[in-house]
């Protein structure tokens, strides 16, 4: 949903280069920190004990909930129509319990680790366009300077229904001064919205905030563990009827990118909890926002495992990530679908969706939560 193709315009070029590439100076990128922690076994090991109730002596983390350890099939099911290639076949996996926020990480909280740290966000960095060059062909010229300033991706509602969805520049603009502070362009603004979930956040932006929090992004198994929420043979975390849709998600009703209906209440995003939570009593893992995870995206994932014949305990992910039609791109796997989703669209809301993200992508439908295991806090 997040990929561009490349355009001889400059500021479309800006808007690809920004999420298929590195372009942005930054400090040394944490963005390992979850893959050092979190070891893949390839099989399930013969002593592992599942952890799958609470332990008694873990208190809950404040704004956390407990989700228990299971064995279940992660990807689509059978009976989802709209399943696509890199959702199938399941695999069969194990996952230790483990606490997840109850709510995606708030504009709010994302107040107060940038108040004590001084971070600053890829978004609000200068470019340099001798990393950028790097990634685009060699006969690319260098854009105006005036191009080359801090921003990021906002949407924009196109006036006329579109013939080509696969052309996401047609609602994806590159837009300077965009940035947390200010997700859907520089004079947008997040006061009073300190309830609604943060954007416009990198995948290391991510990573600094659960450095500072003591946590960690979750795997793609443990996202989807924590949206199934038990239903492991359903489509959507509520069940199999998309009619239940748009009282349970915050997605795109119309015709998509040019007529919302807003038949569920919201055209962009909405506060956290505006939705029912699933039956762990988890808000918003369908639509509002898409979710960062530490997995590596990679398209051949799921047949990759399938093919080995093991149940994977505790898997996080692909080895490398790969995504076909740019070999070069370094994405990591998002998950959850956003306002932008719907059924003529992506239909990313369902359980097994995903997506892959450059790192350093920062875009008005995309945030994240945090997880915390039982090693973490003993």
């Amino acid at each position: 949903m997040i990929m561009m193709k490349r355009r001889t315009n400059l500021i479309v070029l800006m808007l690809i280069c920004s999420m298929l590439a590195c372009c942005k100076t930054e400090p040394k990128s944490n963005a390992n920190a979850h893959e050092e922690a979190v070891q893949e076994t390839g099989g399930v090991a013969p002593n592992h004990k599942l952890f799958v109730e609470q332990p008694a002596d873990i208190a809950v983390p404040e704004g956390m909930i407990w989700v228990p350890g299971a064995a279940f099939k992660q990807g689509a099911v059978g009976m989802d129509k709209m399943a696509m290639g890199h959702e199938k076949p399941a695999i069969e996996v194990l996952v230790d319990g483990f606490f997840m926020d109850v709510t995606e990480v708030t504009n709010k909280e994302f107040a107060q680790f940038v108040k004590e740290t001084g971070y600053i966000t890829v978004a609000e960095r200068g470019i340099d366009w001798n990393e950028l060059k790097k990634q685009v062909p060699e006969v690319t010229p260098k854009p105006h300077d005036s191009i080359l300033r801090p921003g990021s991706l906002t949407f924009k509602k196109t006036k006329s229904p579109v013939a080509n969805l696969y052309d996401f520049s047609q609602w994806w603009q590159w837009s300077i001064g965009a940035n947390w502070k200010h997700p859907n362009g520089p004079e947008s603004s997040i006061e009073g919205k300190e309830d609604y979930p943060v954007v416009q956040v990198a995948y290391e932006d991510a990573m600094a905030y659960c450095k500072w929090a003591g946590r960690r992004l979750p795997t793609e198994a443990e996202w989807e563990l924590a949206s199934r929420a038990g239903k492991f043979g359903t489509i959507y975390q509520w069940g199999n009827d998309s009619g239940q849709l748009v009282k349970s998600a915050n997605t795109w009703e119309g015709n998509f990118p040019n007529e919302n209906t807003k038949l569920d209440g919201f055209e962009l995003r909405a506060p956290v909890k505006s939705y029912p939570p699933n039956a762990y009593g988890i808000y918003d893992m369908a639509g509002n926002v898409w979710e960062w995870t530490s997995d590596w995206y990679n398209s051949g994932y799921y047949k990759e495992y399938t093919n080995r014949g093991k149940v994977i305990l505790n898997p996080t992910g692909a080895l490398e990530p790969f995504t076909p039609n740019n070999p070069l791109a370094r994405e990591k796997v998002i998950k959850g679908g956003s306002f932008l989703c719907s059924a003529s669209y992506c239909a990313s809301y369902r359980i097994s969706a995903r997506m892959g993200s450059s790192m350093d992508s920062a875009l008005e439908h995309t945030g994240f939560r945090t997880v915390a295991t039982v090693k973490m806090l003993q």
